[in-house]
């Protein structure tokens, strides 16, 4: 009997070495040697090299990637598409069980559907992105489930699950988001740089940390460090904001919060452990700059334009803190590029393409100028053919629609990507390395296979999961969502809001003291164009309620019986192309409106800088002349209708900023303006009664006009006129109030 002790768990037995890493096993084949237990992966009953725990991780990575074959390496390649556990009938990401739907009180919330065994036994996949899960009890028995599924196959490679972030206070529509019910909740990034604390931003890693591993997470497809320069993007409240030095700052905490395990690791492994998720930054080059704020999940918004010179800009985030990390990981465990098209920056083959299938920015930069070792790992769905129409979800092969798919696969491989998001089945990559082998010859393309998956196990190696993927249900239902990591997500909350404006009269409006009356009107949104590009039905949004707002404030039906009216509204919600109007014979594109009230794109250019697609018979994108509309017009109109309803009375308004709003039109009418970047309605209410003083600054510019937007580049941080309020305070980076006014000194002063 060595030096171990074992417990049975639900579903595995764990084995704790007393001086070593304590083991979890589901079918019990474990090595005794030296005194320690090691598991028998291989099952071959001799210990190898990857078995052992004691050797670092990159030894370790090199044995087993020797051993594997082509179809087990294609397999850790590839990253699985979206899944929902359970995988309800009818949404998005479905699934079957047994060839079934999903029935309730019959299937098992936890089982795994019939297409994950399939990927994971045939496809050899061992990295999978989970998007909803039921719940954390739901999520860690899946977790077993899988781990135990796998276990039993060939080398006994574990999953890596992987998640898109899910911790957000506040929804979003700008992309499609991971969700669970339990985490506890903080700030999108916008709100976490609004406060200008990196220990917060530091502190926000450890925590989601530790949650995600408790759901059996071991990888954080975030931080998104593109720096923000293109205030109409629609992916721009998940960036840094729009400073260099601030994106920089809270990327480098973030990812040293996230990867690090304290006390643990030693040598080459050193701070990695049983606490760790490998962060992947994103999006290696920058995707902020899309001209016109388009954005490359859509073919109509595939290019990326640098008119101010400031490609290099872009690169700070990485270059200053991704890839130098203060923590002992050193660097971010993996990279995402972006599906743009970095138009006119190939300086050495001239090619337009997207960033993962550009030898230049992928090999000749990332890998070869700048030695990232890690892994590359593609965004979702660029390999796949083309739609034939341009107002679609896919078509992301941009520059690439000629090849087919084991091309792309190929070009991706050649350039230095090593795997593949959104890809569920082998065959393409396979037919990549056959191509691969005509065209360098077996034995050398071999080795650049193996390259890829000593990287892609490397990642596994340092997060433990060869010793135990396995989780402690009870203990996992402690640790997410506990009281802890609440309270410290709601104080990040608070620190998020800004205050703008607090000026009525001679005095100011907030805080509200005692007992007050609030009348809240309720909200209209037009149909439009949904994430998928299907079309939501117009929508009444009731804000909030008698019960909602109970702790705080009395409930008011009218604006006569109130003593304040408070407005919720959201950045104006508009869409920057048009299937409709190409069908009509037009180009198709559209402004995206920053402002409320239809905007007519006078000042826009002439002439696109980028163009060109396999779909359209012509380059110029310009919308120059048209007008576009927001979806929630309305928001502009109750701001205006409650302000005359009240008289005399304050109107506070509450902005959900997704991104940079032009205020012009509703700032005069507001005696307050409250900036939440995602955060709980309490919070805005504690705010507002002044159980919490705002102390967050504005990580963006808002800008004056939409003159000035179109007139700024997208490449260019911080390049825009500010709007200036009626006191003459502009809301320029920086700027907040507390409440003795504005908040003074340099925002950047105690960044680090």
């Amino acid at each position: 009997m060595g030096n171990y002790k074992t417990e049975q768990k639900d579903g595995y037995i764990l084995y704790v070495n007393q001086n070593g890493p304590a083991l979890g096993s589901a079918d019990g084949k474990i090595l005794e040697k030296d005194g320690f237990v090691f598991r028998d992966l291989a099952g071959c009953g001799e210990l190898l090299p990857y078995e052992d725990w004691r050797l670092d991780a990159k030894e370790r990575a090199q044995d087993l990637a020797s051993r594997l074959s082509v179809e087990e390496i294609a397999g850790l390649m590839m990253y699985s598409p979206h899944q929902m556990v359970p995988a309800l009938p009818g949404g998005v990401f479905g699934g079957t069980y047994e060839g079934k739907d999903y029935q309730p009180g019959v299937t098992k919330d936890d089982a795994l559907t019939d297409q994950q065994q399939a990927f994971l036994s045939k496809d050899h996949i061992r990295h999978v992105l989970a998007v909803v899960y039921k719940d954390t009890e739901v999520a860690a028995k899946w977790n077993n489930r899988m781990q135990a599924f796998v276990e039993k196959q060939g080398f006994g490679i574990p999953v890596s699950i992987a998640t898109d972030p899910r911790h957000g206070a506040g929804k979003s529509g700008a992309e499609y988001k991971s969700g669970s019910a339990d985490v506890s909740k903080w700030p999108e990034g916008l709100g976490i740089a609004a406060s200008f604390d990196t220990d917060l931003c530091r502190k926000f890693g450890e925590v989601i940390a530790k949650e995600y591993r408790a759901l059996g997470i071991t990888t954080a497809l975030s931080p998104q460090v593109d720096i923000a320069t293109e205030p109409r993007w629609m992916r721009f409240e998940d960036t840094f904001g729009s400073s260099p030095e601030l994106v920089t700052a809270m990327s480098k905490a973030y990812c040293d919060g996230l990867q690090t395990t304290k006390g643990e690791g030693n040598g080459a492994d050193s701070g990695w452990g049983k606490e760790s998720v490998a962060a992947m930054a994103k999006h290696w080059r920058g995707g902020g700059p899309c001209e016109a704020g388009r954005d490359a999940h859509y073919a109509f918004g595939k290019f990326a334009v640098y008119p101010g010179g400031k490609f290099e800009t872009h690169l700070k985030p990485f270059l200053e803190g991704a890839f130098a990390l203060e923590g002992p990981t050193g660097t971010v465990a993996s990279i995402m590029p972006y599906y743009t098209v970095s138009y006119g920056v190939d300086t050495k083959d001239g090619k337009n393409v997207g960033n993962s299938y550009s030898h230049y920015i992928i090999n000749d930069l990332l890998r070869e100028k700048y030695g990232y070792e890690g892994v590359v790992c593609t965004d979702w769905g660029i390999t796949q053919d083309p739609a034939p129409v341009m107002d679609s979800f896919g078509s992301r092969c941009y520059g690439v629609e000629d090849l087919t798919e084991g091309e792309r696969h190929l070009l991706a491989i050649e350039n230095g990507v090593d795997q593949f998001g959104g890809n569920c089945k082998v065959e393409p990559v396979l037919e990549a390395y056959r191509l691969g082998c005509e065209k360098y010859g077996e034995t050398a393309m071999r080795a650049r296979m193996e390259r890829s998956a000593v990287r892609l196990l490397l990642n596994l190696f340092r997060c433990g999961l060869f010793e135990n993927p396995y989780l402690d249900v009870e203990e996992s239902k402690r640790t997410v969502g506990c009281d802890a990591f609440r309270k410290a997500g709601y104080e990040a909350q608070l620190k998020s809001i800004v205050l703008l404006k607090n000026k009525r009269g001679d005095g100011s409006v907030l805080p509200i003291s005692g007992r007050k009356k609030v009348y809240v009107p309720k909200r209209f949104i037009k149909a439009q164009k949904n994430f998928f590009r299907g079309m939501d039905s117009d929508k009444e949004v009731i804000e909030a309620s008698r019960e909602s707002v109970a702790p705080w404030f009395d409930w008011a039906e009218t604006p006569k019986e109130a003593d304040f009216g408070l407005v919720f509204i959201e950045s104006p919600l508009s869409d920057g192309y048009s299937g409709e109007e190409a069908e009509a014979g037009g180009n198709g594109y559209l402004p995206i409106s920053l402002q409320y009230r239809p905007y007519k794109a006078d000042a826009a250019r002439k002439e696109s800088i980028a163009g060109g697609d396999i779909r359209e018979s012509f380059t110029n994108r310009s919308y120059a002349g048209k007008t576009g509309t927001a979806a929630n017009e309305r928001d502009l109109d109750i701001v205006l209708e409650t302000k005359k309803a009240m008289g005399d009375k304050p109107v506070i308004v509450c902005i959900r900023m997704h991104k940079p709003t032009v205020l012009a039109e509703f700032e005069p009418y507001a005696d307050a303006i409250i900036v939440d970047f995602g955060v709980q309605r309490s919070a805005v209410y504690d705010i507002l009664c002044g159980k919490a003083e705002p102390s967050g600054r504005l990580p963006i510019q808002l800008p004056k006009d939409m003159e000035t937007v179109e007139r700024h580049c997208e490449d260019a941080p911080l390049d825009m006129e500010s709007y200036v309020d009626g006191e003459g305070h502009v809301y320029g980076f920086g700027y907040g109030m507390n409440w003795e006014g504005v908040i003074a000194g340099d925002a950047l002063s105690g960044v680090r």
